[in-house]
């Protein structure tokens, strides 16, 4: 991937334009981190950079923009800009084309997300991006107190760096964090449940939950439980702690595995019908919650001879064929009792002993 974007950045530099390789993957690279999404800024204009590739995917020229897949790579490439005004405490709405790199860079958020790659493969730090990687410290670009005002996001962005670098909040920056932390409100659901879930999904998210808790952020995110819950590996199960349902956009998946795992926080997730009705994902995930042993759960689940009615060995047909009638409301009852017989070992799972009890306790 990183030689594709050297390629690119030719390409693009050949046409007589500046480009280079910016943000997360200079950063990732420097840390020695996998990192999966390569931009390019340039000064060339989002008209001019259609012209050296035709096959655009998307375009958004209004904000100096444009996403290609150059040799099966997808790209972002913007234009060198400053970003003049800012509406709603999020978007920028009057930017300004510049053929500077320098002011380029100043309008990002983070120091550590201003390092940049040139075409010869040479590391440009213009604002001491490697000294604060090399300290593991979240810097502003610029003054924290306008730019969090400008963009509100950059609170949860600056704890969700923190949180997956395992680096600590430069004190200025996160003082202005504590001040302005009731600008998150302005923010839409989407945005914020985005950057919690990458919090919550962490290795890290012990970290960071306790910033969130420190910075007095969870009544602004509508998540008061936080400092009560149980912290555990997974990050739906970290949001089923929170009764945040009505409070943001979940999936329709998301929802039910919720719903699912507070049904199951004080069952007996040993039990084999405990699994059979809930299903191992579920379960396992509500181990969590009972500091049960997710490989104990999951050779209870192994060890049972069936996981669902399909796996009982006879067909219902061959139930009405044993008992001489046509299918009824009679097959429900049967079956549940063949379930609850075959989970307790009282049947074997096999044709032939389930239709012995059947015959003799049916006819």
């Amino acid at each position: 991937m990183y030689d594709t974007a050297l390629k690119l950045i030719n390409k693009i530099t050949s046409f007589g334009y500046k480009a280079y390789i910016v943000g997360g993957f200079p950063r990732d690279l420097y840390l020695k981190r996998s990192s999966k999404d390569i931009d390019i800024c340039t000064d060339a204009r989002p008209r001019e950079i259609m012209q050296i590739f035709p096959d655009i995917v998307t375009s958004n020229v209004e904000y100096g923009s444009v996403v290609l897949m150059f040799e099966k790579v997808r790209f972002e490439i913007t234009t060198f800009r400053k970003e003049n005004k800012y509406s709603n405490f999020r978007k920028p709405v009057d930017i300004t084309y510049t053929a500077s790199l320098e002011e380029d860079i100043k309008r990002r958020d983070f120091t550590i997300n201003t390092l940049c790659i040139d075409k010869d493969g040479k590391t440009i730090d213009l604002l001491n991006a490697i000294s604060d990687l090399d300290n593991k410290i979240i810097r502003m670009v610029g003054d924290p107190k306008v730019r969090l005002k400008e963009d509100a996001l950059r609170i949860l962005r600056a704890i969700r760096f923190a949180t997956v670098l395992n680096f600590e909040l430069e004190p200025v920056l996160k003082a202005y964090i504590k001040k302005y932390g009731y600008l998150l409100k302005k923010l839409s659901k989407e945005r914020k449940k985005n950057e919690l879930d990458r919090i919550f999904s962490s290795f890290n998210k012990e970290y960071g939950i306790k910033l969130l808790i420190e910075l007095k952020l969870c009544d602004v995110l509508e998540i008061p439980d936080l400092p009560k819950a149980k912290i555990t590996p997974s990050m739906i199960v970290t949001w089923s702690e929170l009764n945040a349902l009505d409070k943001y956009n979940f999936s329709a998946n998301e929802r039910e595995t919720i719903k699912t795992i507070r049904e199951l926080k004080n069952k007996n997730l040993l039990d084999v019908h405990v699994l059979y009705k809930y299903g191992l994902y579920e379960c396992s995930l509500a181990a969590e919650l009972q500091d049960i042993s997710k490989k104990e759960v999951n050779e209870i689940y192994a060890s049972m001879s069936i996981h669902s009615r399909i796996d009982i060995d006879i067909k219902p047909a061959e139930i009405c064929e044993i008992l001489n009638k046509t299918p009824g409301s009679f097959l429900k009852e049967i079956i549940s009792d063949l379930e609850t017989k075959i989970l307790d070992k009282k049947i074997k799972n096999k044709k032939n002993n389930i239709a012995e009890y059947i015959t003799n306790n049916y006819q």
